[in-house]
């Protein structure tokens, strides 16, 4: 078994405008002086990496990590979320999504689509110059405005639109594999992959890559009312990312898994920062530990109600304390009354 290394954080939703938080050098030193040994680097400002430029030039990449490693810190991942998003928009989304690509993208969905794939693949070769094994992305969403639809679908949609998903992402993946590097999905509500069976439906349709992993984060199976002890159970062996955040969910006789279109402080499913929220982390590391998780524990914090300073201020303690140190010996080591393959033989009567 292996130790499963943290604290780390996400600092997608801690970058601002403000010090700390504007730029690598400060934001590192932030997360340092709360206890954090590692960080997720979202890609999509480059205020903190140039996606692109760090898959160019190892020497570009080697000063990336050297900005990190001055606060005492490791970069644990790259995120491409929003660039992944853009892999596989629905027209319908075309508008709201053109927020996430360059003004020079907007209005073009085709070249927007092409960008978003550029960048995608540049993550791959910046992870290899940077030294890291995984990268974490959206799947994007093609059909799920169609996730319960009013008509119903027209039959065949879903394996055409599953199709058309894996046509975009299985060239993705094999240069992915290519510089050795895991592409861990984030099932995420609004993703085409959302869930287990969605997973499953395009690893049919990639022809079970080996690169489709998985980053597992519990909050949003439990904003589904999904089993996501047993998730683990499953799909352990494509886990290779973690991202630790809490949620709650408490539906009433007036909403429940849609949420009414109430705001988050209002929605009978939310997310909480740790230990707020109803996830059995307890559980959740240990079956991670169980299954040998190689990988990092990083904070992704999302409230509706709590500060995100105190969420990351609290988490990093959180963190700690549920990180289990893996025993060397077995708890009956001194019970042992010795063996070899005579004696063994012997027991059983040979």
């Amino acid at each position: 078994m292996n130790t499963i290394k943290g604290p780390a954080i996400f600092l997608a939703q801690f970058i601002g405008d403000t010090a700390p938080f504007n730029d690598l050098k400060s934001i590192c030193r932030w997360a340092a002086g709360l206890g954090y040994k590692g960080v997720q680097l979202p890609t999509n400002d480059l205020r903190f990496i140039d996606v692109q430029k760090a898959a160019d030039s190892k020497t570009y990449a080697d000063e990336i990590k050297g900005i990190v490693a001055e606060a005492g810190l490791e970069i644990t991942e790259l995120s491409t979320h929003l660039q992944g998003q853009l892999v596989a928009v629905n027209p319908a989304y075309d508008t709201l999504f053109d927020a996430f690509a360059p003004d020079a993208y907007k209005n073009n969905p085709a070249k927007r689509q092409e960008w978003a794939v550029s960048q995608v693949k540049a993550a791959a070769k910046a992870s290899q110059n940077l030294g890291l094994n995984a990268s974490v992305t959206f799947s994007g969403a093609l059909i799920w405005h169609m996730v319960y639809p009013w008509p119903q679908r027209p039959a065949g949609l879903v394996e055409t639109a599953f199709a058309e998903l894996a046509k975009r992402w299985e060239p993705i993946l094999n240069y992915y594999d290519e510089h050795g590097i895991d592409l861990c999905y984030e099932i995420h509500p609004g993703e085409d992959l959302h869930d287990g069976v969605s997973y499953e439906r395009f690893l049919e349709n990639v022809n079970n890559h080996k690169r489709a992993c998985l980053l597992y984060d519990p909050s949003h199976f439990v904003l589904q009312a999904m089993d996501y002890l047993e998730y683990i159970d499953i799909y352990h062996e494509r886990i290779k990312m973690f991202h630790v955040k809490d949620a709650e969910f408490n539906p009433t006789g007036r909403q429940g898994v849609y949420g009414g279109y109430s705001n988050w402080v209002e929605r009978a499913g939310r997310f909480r920062s740790l230990g707020d929220g109803q996830v059995d982390f307890k559980s959740v590391f240990s079956k991670l530990t169980q299954y040998d998780y190689k990988g990092w524990a990083v904070l992704e914090w999302e409230c509706a109600l709590k500060h995100p300073e105190d969420g990351a201020r609290e988490g990093v303690q959180f963190i700690k304390d549920h990180i289990i140190r893996v025993t060397d010996k077995a708890f009956d080591d001194f019970a042992a009354s010795g063996s070899d393959e005579a004696f063994n033989k012997s027991l059983i009567g040979l």
